[in-house]
């Protein structure tokens, strides 16, 4: 299974696709689309959307997982990150791509086993679970190959449970 780990925002899209088979993990590539500071703000969303797009369509993922938008004390920056979300989603429903969300204490149980894991440790176990040499940068790409790894620990327990009910 090819799958797209997304940490949305509006200036800095952490994307990273894996492949998940037989247990193991590949990456297949990592990145970030960003966007500059003083853009008007649809215009960075138009970014945002034709970046996520163009990954989309070079790689073909299978599933989408995306981070569960969070809302802590900033109602501006929740509501600019929603619409990034919502151009993201929406490139991953043209594209056929089902969308998988999961919340920040989700990924780190996936990850590291500890939902109030610090976000180092999960970065760190990224790093170890899919070989990689250092930790990708900038944080929000390894938080979404994290994202993705989660789906896919995530995708392979709801299979598990799917083949034990015959």
């Amino acid at each position: 299974m090819i799958i797209l780990g997304i940490d949305p925002g509006y200036a800095i899209v952490g994307w990273g696709v894996i492949e998940y088979n037989a247990n193991r993990f590949s990456v297949v590539d990592y990145g970030a689309v960003t966007t500059q500071a003083g853009t008007p703000f649809n215009d960075r969303l138009k970014m945002v959307y034709d970046g996520i797009k163009g990954i989309m369509k070079r790689y073909s993922p299978e599933a989408l997982a995306i981070e569960k938008l969070f809302y802590n004390t900033n109602a501006k920056t929740v509501i600019d990150v929603a619409q990034a979300r919502g151009v993201i989603n929406l490139a991953a429903v043209q594209n056929n791509i089902p969308i998988f969300e999961y919340t920040p204490l989700q990924v780190k149980q996936s990850v590291v086993g500890y939902g109030r894991a610090e976000k180092k440790q999960v970065q760190e176990m990224t790093r170890v679970i899919l070989k990689l040499e250092k930790i990708p940068k900038p944080d929000d790409t390894a938080d979404a190959l994290a994202m993705a790894i989660c789906h896919a620990h995530a995708s392979g327990s709801m299979l598990g449970r799917l083949r034990n009910i015959k």
